[in-house]
């Protein structure tokens, strides 16, 4: 089987991380955010992931070769001149998704975070016969988001209503599908929306079918989302496997911590954190709610929550990071430096308290 990942452009929403590596390199949960799809989709078969991509391809395509081998699954670029929304990439990509067998393919958005139960949209897919198949998420507030109103014994997509003003469901795109080739001859080499364009038409042929994801779902392509995105990860990893997480005396709730990384005494972390590769935490240090990147040092008696604290990062001191703050790659945050929602761009120095959020250039 094979996969096209949707790759996208530069990733301004997760500004200032996005400004050392492409969206899909930035670390999730301790490894790129691409890898967890790349890794669900190597565990149910597929063998060859395509990357649609129009932002420095030779950056993600020279990270990615050492996954290559590493998972046995080939790992090639399509590369778009110009950007080509959500379809318009299925189309360019065309050559390298048909092969002539007739299987189907998985599309996936690159920053939808879930459980990826890929095997039972397989086993839906085969079963119900239509040309193609959308995972769907129910949320609590569906009037931010395009609609999809289905029908709930067989699945089978009725229409689509963007961002409906009346409540008309609560079940939402979330951006995982199964397609046969044959949507392929739908799509022309030109800016398209699969949302938009594609699917209601399939869906007006009566071909199109919804799987209701179990499990959590979230598009981490943001900051307050991918915090959240890392609270629903920890907490599934809670269920499933349990042995990844962190335990201990210091430990609150569900943390994940590299084993490179040293924890000093007297820390208190959790809950909801990650801690990356090669940090170093001093004594007496209070983490909750924060991904702390590979190569962070935080130092004693400072304190992080609700952060991203971007890679090779300083903390300083009796340091206060909170409410949102993120800290670009090479950031150094001073001791006895409050830092209340700022967003830090790469390779700065913050020697005074920001008070209130503001980006800092």
């Amino acid at each position: 089987m094979k996969a096209l990942i949707l790759v996208g452009g530069f990733g301004t929403r997760l500004r200032p991380l996005t400004l050392s590596v492409p969206k899909p390199l930035v670390d999730f949960a301790n490894k790129p955010m691409i890898l967890h799809q790349i890794e669900a989709l190597k565990a149910i078969g597929v063998d060859e992931v395509v990357l649609a991509i129009n932002y420095q391809p030779e950056v993600m395509l020279s990270f990615l070769k050492a996954f290559e081998t590493k998972l046995g699954i080939k790992i090639t670029c399509s590369q778009e001149t110009e950007p080509m929304g959500t379809a318009g990439p299925l189309a360019l990509a065309r050559d390298k998704l048909i092969d002539g067998s007739g299987e189907p393919f998985f599309v996936l958005n690159s920053d939808v975070i879930s459980e990826y139960p890929l095997k039972q949209m397989v086993d839906f897919h085969t079963k119900h016969g239509g040309e193609a198949s959308i995972m769907v998420t129910k949320v609590d507030e569906p009037s931010k988001y395009g609609v999809v109103i289905l029908d709930e014994e067989t699945g089978k997509v009725e229409k689509f209503v963007e961002k409906p003003k009346v409540f008309v469901g609560n079940k939402i795109n979330a951006g995982i599908y199964l397609l046969n080739p044959s949507v392929l001859d739908r799509i022309e080499l030109k800016p398209t929306s699969i949302e938009k364009e594609v699917f209601p038409k399939i869906a007006q042929e009566k071909q199109l079918y919804a799987m209701v994801l179990p499990g959590f779902w979230m598009d981490i392509g943001q900051p307050r989302d991918y915090i959240s995105g890392l609270r629903l990860y920890l907490d599934s990893l809670r269920r499933n496997t349990s042995d990844k997480l962190a335990t201990g005396v210091n430990i609150v709730g569900n943390v994940i911590v590299d084993s490179t990384a040293q924890i000093g005494e007297g820390c208190l972390i959790g809950p909801d954190v990650a801690i990356g590769p090669g940090c170093v935490i001093e004594a007496g240090v209070r983490l909750s709610r924060c991904t702390i990147m590979r190569g962070v040092r935080i130092k004693k008696h400072a304190c992080v929550s609700g952060s991203i604290i971007g890679w090779h990062s300083t903390v300083g001191q009796w340091a206060r990071v909170e409410n949102m703050t993120i800290l670009g790659e090479d950031v150094h945050v001073s001791d006895e430096v409050y830092t209340n929602g700022g967003v830090v761009l790469p390779h700065k120095e913050i020697k005074s308290s920001i008070l209130k959020p503001e980006i800092v250039m």
